[in-house]
């Protein structure tokens, strides 16, 4: 039976209805690429924002327990240096040892820099800006870090090992005018550009790392070796600007100290002299001395100690996770400079620094077992935070 205008019923949309649906499919599809990456994200907020919290709450009850203000802990221990940075770094390099030569020149200028920045822009203090960098910065972090791994172990593992990362012993500094949140966004996307063969971007990332920390200078190990192997296997030079960035944050620093003090060694004399007198190399074996002969009576000592132990076994499952040429630079040169401190060894910051570390180890756990290993991380790292801040009045440098 024909339809009117002489055409044939046969079920088929119209023409035009067919564009329409198609049109709708097109844009459910281009808001699902849009959506999709951002509803990701909220598995790594979620993981920084219940770390942070977490070590808040931490916080809060140390704060009441020993009557100290609750703002006071959050800007403990280096937290003053690098907000005296951001005011404005001495011309001098104070003479003397021990605590009367300390000053901010012993701290690099990234997290300074950011700091005045923020101070600048919103018009708050710079206490107050370094609570607001901390915050924003405790948040980034995990979601670089989870970008890597997602990329080299995929969603679920990145996922595992970033709760490894965030809930390991030394992650409550996260919460503390500390540089450990901006040196572990800087590598993870220096490591993650490198896996995209963005080499302009990853020497730039590694830049920034080495104007963070010193122990940021070991992201140009990942960059010779990424760039090494792309040179070898295809030849050209384009790969050559990651190694060659990379330090460009410590060169400038140490450029700027010689304009601002007279020399470019003031950051390693001021140091020498307020926090690190004492052989190179010595920081390890000066703990478990001590820890040998006197026992576990020294908690700096003791936390050293068994720190080194804790990052052995870690560096066992971390190389069977095979993580690949760059995580595996990045965690043994990070592991390396810092044993070369005169005191700053191996301790759980050294760890969350070298995160591949922990993130690797996390991604590769048995599903069955990481429970059990994160809540137990989780309780070293409140344990820490409140002798950190005091709670038994016990002398302790996180």
């Amino acid at each position: 039976m024909r339809r009117a205008f002489g055409s044939r019923d046969t079920g088929a949309a119209p023409p035009r209805a067919l564009s329409l649906v198609r049109g709708h499919a097109g844009a459910r599809s281009g808001a699902r690429r849009i959506w999709e990456p951002l509803g990701s994200l909220s598995v790594p907020v979620g993981v920084g924002l219940a770390s942070h919290l977490g070590v808040l709450m931490v916080a809060s009850a140390t704060a009441a327990a020993t009557r100290q203000p609750f703002r006071r802990l959050l800007m403990a221990w280096d937290s003053k240096w690098y907000l005296a940075a951001a005011a404005g770094y001495p011309h001098h390099i104070l003479p003397g040892k021990g605590n009367a030569a300390q000053s901010s020149l012993g701290f690099f200028p990234a997290l300074p820099f950011l700091l005045r920045l923020v101070h600048a822009v919103l018009g708050t203090g710079y206490v107050t800006s370094g609570i607001v960098v901390s915050s924003a910065l405790s948040l980034l972090a995990p979601v670089t870090v989870w970008w890597v791994l997602r990329d080299a172990f995929g969603r679920h593992a990145a996922t595992r090992g970033t709760v490894l990362v965030f809930f390991s012993p030394g992650a409550f500094v996260l919460a503390m005018v500390y540089s450990e949140g901006l040196l572990i966004s800087a590598v993870a996307l220096c490591l993650l550009a490198l896996r995209k063969r963005r080499w302009a971007l990853a020497g730039l990332c590694a830049a920034v790392a080495s104007a963070t920390d010193p122990l940021g200078l070991a992201a140009f190990a990942p960059c010779a070796v990424a760039a090494w192997r792309a040179v070898r296997d295809k030849g050209g030079l384009r790969p050559l600007a990651a190694p060659l960035l990379a330090p460009a944050g410590t060169v400038g620093f140490f450029a700027f100290l010689w304009a601002w003090v007279g020399t470019p060694m003031a950051w390693f004399i001021t140091q020498r002299r307020g926090w690190q007198g004492g052989a190179f190399f010595s920081g390890m074996p000066t703990a478990f001395t001590y820890v040998y002969r006197h026992g576990f009576t020294d908690i700096n000592d003791t936390v050293k100690t068994l720190s080194v132990l804790a990052i052995i076994s870690l560096l066992v499952a971390f190389v069977r996770a095979r993580p690949g040429a760059t995580m595996t630079a990045y965690v043994l040169t990070t592991l390396l400079l810092a044993a070369a401190s005169p005191i700053v060894s191996w301790t759980p910051r050294v760890a969350l620094r070298a995160f591949p570390l922990l993130g690797a180890v996390g991604a590769r756990a048995p599903r069955r077992l990481l429970p059990a290993i994160v809540g137990f991380s989780a309780v070293l790292m409140a344990t820490l935070a409140v002798m950190s801040w005091g709670l038994a009045r016990i002398p302790f440098t996180p």
